[in-house]
């Protein structure tokens, strides 16, 4: 797998990228946000197999990292896994909001890294989307969810999710008011049984509460796991 290196301390890519060498990823380092842009561009690509992640740290000498997410959105569907110190739930939210896949905070274990580079690398080779059944859309309540174009919408108005936010409130919405453990939404929506993954987790759940503007939305279990509640429709329905 081409994997996009986006550091700018040239110490911390070269034992990095040797590190991943080893475990098979055909590593290309970009030392800014310039360089990483350029990279993703198609012209830059041409008969080479494209990117399956990029490892983007948030501090670059040229521009703010989140910026440079925002950006590679708008070029690309590559898995985007931030690397930050930046560990409160805000930031790590406002990353997925920019279409960040996951968030792993420094420092790091190097295999959390790599099994986090495997979860999110899954989507581009295969199948990743949970859903209910063969309807086109899913109407609950003041929700509705339209699956074959992966659209979602709140009273009508449309409300923009990454992949992964959208594969969550499909599978919890496949079975509304039924619990599911935490264990069997992280295989069914990350497709790995990786603990690790539990905390990326909350911060989806986190992430779609407030995007969708309906905090009771997704009611946590204590202890195991959570559940979709269907909200009001709108009046006058």
């Amino acid at each position: 797998m081409r994997l996009l290196l986006v550091e700018d301390d040239n110490h911390v890519a070269a034992a990095l990228s040797a590190v991943l060498a080893k475990h098979g990823f055909k590593v290309v380092h970009a030392r800014n946000g310039e360089e990483a842009l350029k990279a993703l561009l198609p012209a830059a690509n041409v008969g080479k197999p494209p990117f399956g992640v990029v490892l983007l740290d948030l501090g670059l000498p040229d521009q703010d990292g989140y910026q440079v997410c925002g950006k590679i959105r708008k070029i690309t569907t590559t898995p985007v896994i931030m690397v930050t110190a930046r560990a409160d739930v805000r930031s790590r939210i406002h990353g997925l909001n920019l279409g960040a896949d996951d968030y792993v905070v420094k420092p790091y274990d190097t295999g959390e890294l790599l099994a986090r580079i495997h979860a999110v690398s899954r989507r581009t080779t295969g199948p990743d989307e949970p859903g209910p059944g063969p309807e086109t859309a899913q109407r609950l309540g003041r929700l509705t969810l339209e699956l074959p174009t992966r659209r979602v919408s709140v009273d009508g108005v449309a409300v923009q999710l990454t992949r992964k936010e959208f594969d969550l409130l499909a599978l919890l919405a496949q079975r509304p008011g039924v619990v599911f453990g935490r264990e069997q939404i992280i295989s069914e929506v990350w497709r790995t049984s990786w603990e690790g993954t539990g905390r990326t987790l909350e911060v989806h759940v986190a992430s779609l509460r407030g995007k969708l503007g309906m905090p009771a939305l997704i009611e946590t279990v204590r202890g195991v796991g959570y559940r979709l509640v269907v909200p009001a429709a709108p009046r006058g329905q």
